[in-house]
């Protein structure tokens, strides 16, 4: 018996492989897709505007001072008072000037927790200008 030899040219040899264009242009096809919906999408946050360190400013005067210490004290016109206090004397000092913002003045080591409890008796006191400072 004989055997036979694969005799092709050597254009048929090559061909032997992949073809990569229709996956190169699927590729660049959800590339372009992509593109295009990024601008579409918006994403959704909150703006929180951090204490940057720097002293209260000049209007402090008029403003209800609120501190919070490392310890976990609340301080309110001078005076050390319980957390859930802070809606009645927030309500206090606001009868006296309704144009009075409120002044959050928090140790940088201060629980997070205790910061977002003032924030919230004062906001249910119903003052909404709170500005926060840190504490030296």
């Amino acid at each position: 018996m004989s055997t036979r030899r694969h005799t092709g040219t050597k254009a048929q040899e090559e061909q032997h492989g992949i073809d990569l264009a229709p996956m190169l242009d699927f590729v660049l096809n959800l590339l372009i897709f992509f593109i295009i919906i990024a601008v579409f999408v918006k994403e959704s946050g909150l703006m929180v505007n951090r204490p940057t360190g720097e002293p209260p400013p000049p209007n402090a005067d008029k403003s209800i001072t609120i501190q919070v210490l490392q310890n976990g004290e609340v301080w309110v016109d001078g005076r050390a008072i319980d957390p859930e206090a802070v809606r009645a004397n927030v309500e206090r000092l606001h009868a006296v000037d309704t144009k009075a913002g409120v002044i959050v003045i928090a140790d940088p080591k201060a629980p997070t927790g205790l910061v977002v409890t003032v924030v919230d008796q004062t906001h249910l006191a119903g003052v909404y200008n709170v500005t926060f400072a840190t504490g030296d």
